[in-house]
């Protein structure tokens, strides 16, 4: 209900949006649909799945779920093929109400536009270059096991996962040193063996984009500190598997420290000041995620107001999620929309403001 100066009453409803179409990345084929899908068909929305090619299969066993779980015929569908033809498809079609889409920036501009164009709503989450600050003060066990965690934990293949490093000057080395001790014992190996913590990248041609990015760090003058090389050990050999590059000695213009790899790639950076730290935290295009690892809480306080990322982590990993909260970021890293939590209710729903006055 809301406040009126006239005779009658005033209050706002909301409608479902009417067909959403959903499209979705590779590399959750299953919790990015159901984290679209769920909440669209909770607020009365019909759904159309448009999953990554390299994961058609697990997306259908998905929608079979749902079949089988009674949903009419027609409430949830799925329409396999290639982003530019099914994707932008989806994008143009009249008969969607609404567009949530999972990606690279490319892609999602194309799709963003697209809605646009036709007056549809649309959501786009897409790159980040996700920054983690290490404060002289760290406890550098938490903040060394919160990095591995967040830049390797999928062999780095997310959106939120940690890529750039900055370390106070006073604690870079031990940082350095404790991450390194640990990453020497993380096992690689094949996903389905209980003991691997790391797997391998999750196709050829991702595979070989994260070697590329790994000559481009060495060519422009990084320093490869540790990994790098393609795993030839045993039945490693056969797979896309690679030891986690480490680099130092980086310059914040170097292609690795610029671009999104989606590979489990750290550039460690030495600073000065939690100041100096932020200001180059924040000089990307991307604003995801980004952490700090501190007991200071004016440094806590500084880096929620400085940093520029949507979502904020103290004394815990970038990648971490809490679904019953709003994810999305900031600049090019999201359409300034949100997923989850009370975002989901805003986007996949319409405002309806009634005025209602008696009739005489």
């Amino acid at each position: 209900m809301v406040e009126t100066d006239s005779e009658g009453l005033l209050f706002t409803t909301r409608v479902p949006l009417g067909v959403v179409g959903v499209i979705s990345p590779w590399n959750f084929p299953v919790a990015i649909p159901i984290w679209k899908m769920a909440p669209a068909l909770v607020y009365g929305n019909t759904v159309v799945l448009k999953p990554a090619s390299e994961t058609a299969v697990t997306a259908a066993k998905v929608i079979e779920c749902f079949h089988e779980a009674g949903f009419p015929k027609g409430v949830v569908n799925m329409v396999c093929g290639s982003g530019s033809v099914i994707g932008q498809g989806i994008a143009n079609h009249p008969d969607i109400d609404g567009v949530t889409f999972t990606g690279s920036n490319t892609v999602g501009k194309q799709v963003g536009r697209a809605a646009f164009e036709r007056g549809a709503k649309y959501q786009l989450e897409m790159g980040g270059k996700n920054p983690v600050i290490v404060a002289k003060d760290a406890d550098l066990e938490l903040a060394v096991e919160g990095t591995i965690s967040g830049g390797l934990r999928s062999t780095g293949q997310k959106c939120t996962a940690t890529s750039r490093v900055f370390i106070e000057r006073e604690v870079y080395e031990p940082f350095k040193e404790k991450l390194l001790e640990r990453v020497k014992q993380l096992k690689i190996g094949n996903g389905l063996n209980a003991k691997t913590w790391m797997g391998p990248c999750a196709s050829e041609s991702q595979f070989n984009t994260v070697l590329s990015y790994i000559e481009k760090g060495k060519a422009e003058g990084a320093k490869l500190i540790y990994g790098g090389n393609r795993c030839l050990e045993g039945e490693l050999a056969n797979g896309f598997y690679v030891e986690p590059p480490i680099f130092e000695d980086v310059d914040i213009q170097m292609t690795i420290v610029r671009e999104e790899i989606f590979g489990p790639v750290l550039a460690l950076i030495k600073v000065d000041s939690i100041e100096e730290a932020i200001k180059l935290a924040n000089d990307t295009e991307y604003g995801l995620s980004a952490s700090i690892y501190t007991k200071n809480i004016g440094n806590v306080l500084e880096f929620i107001k400085d940093i520029e990322a949507g979502l904020i982590k103290v004394n815990a990993e970038t990648a971490e999620v809490e679904f019953q909260a709003p994810f999305g970021g900031m600049k090019q890293s999201s359409s300034h929309s949100r997923e989850q939590g009370q975002a989901a209710v805003e986007f996949f729903t319409s405002i309806k403001t009634v005025f209602i006055k008696a009739s005489k």
